[in-house]
């Protein structure tokens, strides 16, 4: 892939492991290059103990697909590891991406074990893709999750991505700030993100700034007169309380008033910030400026951000870095991408994945996924995965079952079936019109909003369910008991 950033272009086709290529040389060496294969990636838990998932990296994974190639110097590298063979070092010469995929959208929440992409195409090329896609869609869903708790906790005050200097590198800190934007961050202080996509950026001084200066009144004057319509002032550089904040609001009287200006806030980085918030908005009231908003940063997450406002916390609204950009406290998303069906001369072959730990089995055959809502209500009542042939009858009840406790069930009516898988690629050409990133931000939050509250919660938040169709149950129960009886299973 050649991926144009900052300026420099980079050949990304082999930001794979080894194994993909030795598989696929494999295939080729075995005539099974143009065998047609069927992979959904999917995750397996939620971090955090939460309760769904937010997509996103979709955009990115399209403009991959879209620019695989082999470029001569990937080739040469290639021949020299002694591992592959001419024809199959012709093959990737040539390489294009033929493959069908389906997706969710960026911004709906999903839940685990139901597929978010599919792709359908050549063993060869299908495989290939696993650890980039997976690379991607773990990556940026895992921090739009993130952001959307904090986003939630923060109970309607903005919340604004604070994180490129404890990112884990550049692509890290700017589809970072990209995903923590679609899970409802409200801007970010990374500005090539900014740039790149649109993305309100936040704007204030930094400590180093105040400490340039001879006294801390200076640099807060001087900051004003040099943008009095952004003036954003960082209090807490020496003393919150009885330096930062006097002198702030001395340059609000000094400065910015004769100005006719109104100041844009002070920042708090440090301290007991729920006890400082309560005390400057009282002083900032007193001098008149109850109109001068409280951010506060320093190491947050959604669990501090909740209890400082059960505690009062006297805060507008939050700038959230390393916590965030990191997803410090659940960092790895688990992912996978499970060969699901083979397809040769027109019939498809349902394959499963069995391991003695039940959460590694697959689920087989080529599949679609429905989201069923209340018609009253709007409310997503439950997740349907059928096979691909199926659909869910909206004009009858519908009886919904646990597909690991098959007697727990439910019958719903009055429903509607919404199909989450869309059609992205068809024969590797690009059918997807993809929205823009505030219409990608937009649907998230009206998404989230059709959850019911019992699972966005925090604490131990109601099991969705995600139920398969009774087709799809007996494919799978069959194949487990098929392995099973031709001694496939250690524990049979």
């Amino acid at each position: 892939m050649e991926n144009a950033q900052n300026g420099v272009t980079r050949n990304l086709t082999l930001l794979t492991e080894f194994c993909q290529l030795g598989v696929a040389g494999g295939a080729f060496g075995n005539q099974m290059a143009d065998d047609i294969a069927y992979f959904d990636l999917y995750f397996r838990a939620v971090p955090d103990e939460g309760g769904f998932i937010i997509a996103a990296g979709l955009a990115q994974a399209i403009d991959v697909l879209q620019n695989l190639h082999f470029s001569p110097e990937d080739l040469a590298y290639l021949r020299q590891t002694g591992r592959f063979d001419e024809p199959f070092l012709a093959y990737l010469a040539d390489f294009a991406f033929t493959c069908d995929v389906w997706a969710v959208p960026e911004g709906t929440p999903v839940f685990p074990y139901e597929p978010i992409l599919t792709v359908r195409g050549p063993l060869v090329q299908a495989q290939f893709v696993e650890s980039i896609l997976l690379m991607i869609l773990n990556h940026q869903s895992l921090i739009a999750t993130k952001a959307n708790r904090i986003v939630r906790a923060a109970e309607g005050r903005p919340v604004y991505e604070f994180g490129t200097r404890r990112a884990h590198g550049a692509d890290s800190a700017l589809y970072g700030a990209r995903a923590a934007y679609i899970g409802g961050c409200s801007g970010t202080t990374q500005v090539q993100a900014a740039r790149q996509w649109g993305i309100p950026v936040y704007f204030t001084m930094t400590h180093s700034w105040v400490q340039a200066f001879e006294r801390e009144y200076d640099a807060f004057a001087a900051f004003a007169r040099q943008y009095p319509n952004d003036c954003v002032l960082l209090v807490d550089t020496y003393s919150t309380l009885h330096s930062g904040l006097p002198n702030a609001i001395r340059v609000f009287n000094d400065v910015l008033a004769p100005m006719g200006v109104r100041p844009k806030g002070i920042r708090i980085d440090s301290g007991d910030i729920t006890y400082l918030t309560k005390k400057a908005r009282r002083m900032l009231d007193d001098a008149g400026y109850a109109d001068c908003p409280i951010t506060v940063s320093n190491a947050l997450d959604e669990d501090i951000i909740r209890d400082m406002l059960i505690q009062g916390a006297r805060a507008d609204s939050f700038g959230v870095g390393e916590r965030l950009i990191t997803a410090a406290s659940d960092p790895v998303l688990s992912g996978v991408y499970k060969l699901s069906a083979i397809e040769r001369n027109g019939q498809i072959i349902p394959k499963i994945k069995i391991s003695d730990n039940t959460g590694k089995i697959s689920l087989p055959g080529v599949k679609t996924v429905w989201r069923l809502f209340d018609r009253e209500l709007g409310k997503a009542t439950a997740d349907l995965i059928t096979l691909h042939t199926e659909e869910p009858d909206q004009s009858a009840p519908y009886e919904l079952f646990d597909p690991i406790y098959t007697w727990k069930r439910k019958t719903i009516d009055h429903f509607i079936a919404r199909r989450l898988l869309q059609p992205v690629f068809v024969g590797g050409r690009c059918v997807y019109a993809a929205p823009t990133l505030p219409e990608i931000r937009r649907y998230c939050e009206q998404q989230i909003h059709t959850l019911w509250e019992e699972v966005t919660r925090f604490e131990k938040p109601h099991h969705y369910y995600v139920d398969l169709s009774q087709s799809l149950w007996d494919l799978r129960q069959d194949m487990l008991q098929s392995v099973s009886a031709e001694g496939g299973n250690d524990h049979a």
